[in-house]
């Protein structure tokens, strides 16, 4: 296992849902954490926590975020990326604004933060990105077809990063939960499932953490967390 103690992290969406979690379980690890928000008076007061505002949805945010990331801590050996967003974009109902909405946040900006932060990754030598993706990136079930495609997108990305930093130490994971107990899912009824029923962040922050400090040698290209009984993917 990778010591966790002075490895720098960065996390998009901290504030809240999966992103907070995750925030505070690598802070009680020890790792130095470079938050990406758009609201830091969100965030705990905490020594190994420094913020930079990151609106996901702004192209030229990722850049701003890394640079700032390097010159506090002098080096990024982790990206978390957990910023999302779920519109509803129906195949026939001939929207485009939710499924370009989806697309740029949930796609294109952990790319971006990927591009960014890639040359300090290689040199770390133990570069590791998380992406948050969904069941919803391996299947579909519903009418969001807006939010599916985004998360397929996702997963292809994260196979990607696990190819092309592979010889250079950088290992790439997906996590992909059904329904988590989030401000996301609060459309749920509960007649569907309980809250109690939904997949915990916390948990999920516990998979994200053991996965940024396996070693080069135990990499995980996929996590699929289930809350309810469905066929294996």
């Amino acid at each position: 296992m990778l010591n966790p103690k002075d490895r720098v992290v960065m996390i998009s969406g901290a504030t809240r849902g999966i992103g907070r979690a995750v925030l505070d379980r690598l802070l009680a690890a020890g790792c130095l954490v470079s938050a990406g928000v758009r609201d830091p008076a969100r965030l705990p007061e905490h020594p190994n926590l420094s913020h930079h505002r990151y609106d996901a949805s702004q192209p030229e945010a990722a850049a701003s975020w890394a640079a700032a990331a390097m010159q506090r801590h002098g080096r990024i050996d982790a990206l978390v990326n957990a910023a999302g967003i779920n519109p509803k974009g129906t195949l026939l109902d001939g929207a485009d604004a939710p499924f370009e909405a989806c697309w740029n946040v949930n796609s294109m900006a952990p790319m971006r933060v990927i591009r960014a932060a890639w040359p300090h990754l290689v040199a770390s030598g133990t570069g590791r990105v998380v992406n948050v993706s969904s069941l919803s990136g391996k299947r579909v079930r519903n009418d969001n077809l807006a939010y599916a495609m985004s998360k397929f997108a996702v997963v292809a990305l994260t196979q990607e990063v696990r190819r092309l930093g592979w010889a250079h130490g950088i290992r790439a994971t997906t996590v992909a939960p059904g329904f988590v107990d989030t401000d996301m899912t609060a459309h749920v009824p509960t007649a569907q499932m309980a809250r109690n029923q939904m997949t915990q962040p916390e948990d999920l922050a516990v998979l994200v953490e053991a996965v940024l400090h396996l070693p080069n040698n135990a990499s995980v290209a996929e996590l699929l967390v289930n809350c309810r009984h469905e066929d294996t993917l």
